[in-house]
Formats: structure tokens, sequence, C-alpha cells
């Protein structure tokens, strides 16, 4: 579902949770909870969470260290906020097999939405820790974290362009009350531009969840109508449209909602994306041009709801394009446990990378 309107932050917090509102999609009410970090070994393979009754929920904090001191990080990395008891979230990096688990930020409040720079030495991110949600950068390894813009409204979800010049990001600026696109400059947060507008639509209109093409040229984004009487979001699709903000239009269509956080493939042939109602969501991938649409994860339309094998939200892909990074929710069940999976980009070899309880955020992957 999508952010259509400005709402209280304590909804925002599905921000963590890939939910309704900022860095996730279907769980914006889950009890928080803390993760143990894994040891150095490669997480089994497991479709389900581990076992537990539906009333456990995980305790302890996260045993990573926090990094310092300007040193790149070793290798690939995928980055995700993670939700703690206290309520607060913070940003981790691991390796794609589970290993090397580092904090890179702390403290109270909260710090979602990461997204790499195209050279993986930056994160962009949004927290709240000046009051409202704004965008903030950091280094790879959690040094020089510094607030990047001060615009008063709610800025959620950045995605840095291919030159790392400009960060497109959604949220509330201004006089809008609606859920827009907004792209700002990388290196001094000024200079906003709305790329969309619902101005003369429905009350429920929002644009959300920007990504850059691999070239530059457009965004992806999800756009819908209006929201119904149940706040649900009506002809929630996926969008696309030119770096200036022209040009917009639907590359999906059908009744099922289409969710956070769509992403183009590295080599920009492709998009993957959510697709589902409520706790029943999967992953699908489509040609970039909106063509062959084809599920590859999570829950059916032929499964009872809600999925009880987890509802498969936020793909983010890998750098060579193999391999797709996404959250599976399985707190409908009544476990509170949201972690993210890493599949091969046909949807083969799924397998988590924390064998321990967690409620992750939205990741991203460089």
């Amino acid at each position: 579902m999508l952010r259509s309107h400005l709402t209280p932050l304590g909804s925002v917090l599905a921000i963590a949770a890939i939910a309704a509102a900022a860095c996730g999609g279907g769980a914006g009410t889950a009890t928080p909870a803390a993760i143990t970090s894994p040891d150095a070994t490669t997480p089994a393979v497991t479709a389900s969470p581990p076992a537990a009754s539906p009333a456990d929920s995980p305790v302890a904090s996260p045993a990573a260290s926090v990094a310092a001191g300007g040193v790149p990080l070793p290798g690939e990395r995928i980055a995700f906020g993670v939700r703690a008891a206290d309520g607060s979230s913070n940003i981790f990096s691991q390796l794609p097999d589970g290993s090397d688990l580092r904090q890179l930020t702390s403290g109270a409040g909260n710090h979602l939405c990461a997204a790499f720079s195209p050279d993986a030495t930056q994160i962009a991110y949004c927290a709240d820790g000046s009051g409202a949600f704004e965008i903030w950068t950091m280094q790879a390894d959690g040094s020089k974290q510094a607030q990047l813009t001060k615009l008063g409204g709610r800025a959620l979800f950045p995605d840095v362009s291919p030159d790392g010049a400009r960060i497109a990001f959604a949220g509330t600026q201004g006089s809008d009350p609606n859920t827009e696109v907004y792209v700002v400059d990388a290196a001094t947060g000024g200079g906003l531009v709305a790329l969309t507008s619902c101005a003369g639509a429905k009350a429920g209109c929002a644009n959300d969840y920007p990504a850059w093409s691999p070239d530059g040229k457009q965004l992806v984004f999800i756009h819908q109508d209006d929201i119904d009487a149940d706040e649900a979001g009506v002809n929630q699709q996926v969008w696309v449209m030119n770096a200036d903000g022209s040009g917009a239009h639907a590359l999906t269509t059908g009744a099922d909602p289409k969710d956070q956080v769509p992403d183009w493939s590295p080599d920009g042939a492709s998009i993957a994306y959510a697709s589902g109602t409520g706790d029943s969501e999967g992953i699908w991938v489509m040609d970039a041009d909106g063509a062959t649409p084809r599920q590859i994860s999570g829950c059916t339309a032929a499964d009872a709801k809600p999925c009880a094998a987890g509802s498969d939200t936020g793909p983010a892909w890998s750098p060579d394009g193999t391999s797709i990074a996404f959250l599976r929710n399985f707190m409908a069940s009544g476990v509170s446990d949201r972690p993210v999976f890493v599949m091969r980009a046909d949807g083969t070899d799924q397998r988590r990378l924390s064998p321990d309880l967690t409620l992750a955020a939205v990741p991203a992957w460089r």
C-alpha cells in the first residue's frame, strides 16, 4: 500500500517493514523486535521461519560490530534496516552468503531505506534524527554520517542516479499533501524538483518508490489513483517516466496491487516488483516495457490468505543481475519474523541470510 498522505510516524515505521508506509509492504502494525547476528557460516536454505511459537519474538541485540574509520567493507554487500526491541531501526550490511554482518548506524530513532551510490562507496538513507524523515548519507562503512536534505516534510526511499549527481526519493513536501517523487542534488541536497504531481487527481493519489534506470534516462515508480474505504490503493501499478518527469505511463495492469520496491536489472532489460494483496504478495519480473510479467516467488492467487509460506516484497537485483534479494514476511502467521532472502533471478535457490528471527527492511545490493 502506498503512502498517499502524510501519516503519523508510528505508522510510517512500516518503512522498516516494507509495509504501507516507508521501507516495506504489508506488516505495518507488527510488534517491534530485534535480531541476533548470524555466525560466519552460510545460512541453511530454508523457506520457513526458525522454529518458534506464535508468541515468540526475538529479544537479543545484534552482535555485529559498528563499522568505523572509513575503511571500505569487503565484497558485494546487501544493506538493510533492522527494527530493534526498543522500536528504533538501524542499518546493517553483510555479504550475500549471510556472513560478515556489520552495523552501520546506531542510536535512537530510525535509520532505513538504504541505497548504495553507483560506486558502492556511499549509502543514502532516510532517518528521522532531526524530527522529520530526511535524506542522509554515509560512507559504506558507516562513517561520515550527515543529513543531506532539510526540507521539513517527509523524504523516504532515496535512490542515487547512475552518474551519482542526483537522488530521487518519495515523500510529501511543501503544500502538496500527496506522496510524490522528487529529485535533489546528491552533493548539496538542494535544487528540489517534483517529478510527479497529483494536482487535479483524486485525494488518495500517490506516486512512490522511485528507482533509476541503469542509463539514468528513466525512473520506475508505483502510482495509485486513489484509496478506497479500507485505505487500500486503487489501481496501484508500476509506472515509468523520463528523468525529467515527462512521458509517465503505466507498465502493468490488473486488479492485484503492485508494491515496493520496483527495481531495474543492471542491464536495463527487466524490472522486478512485488504484487499481491495484503499479506499474500510475491516477487514478479517483467520486461522493461511491461511485457511478459512472470511470478518468481511468494504467494499465488490460489494460496489461502494470509499466505502461510510468507509474503515476498522489496526486490533488489545483484550487481551482476543473476540474483535478487528480497524480504519474506512471516508475521501474518503469528511469528515476528521478516528476514532478507536471496534467490537466483529465475526464483530458484531461495535462502535466508539470517538464521535467526529478525524484522528487516527493504534491502539494497551493490
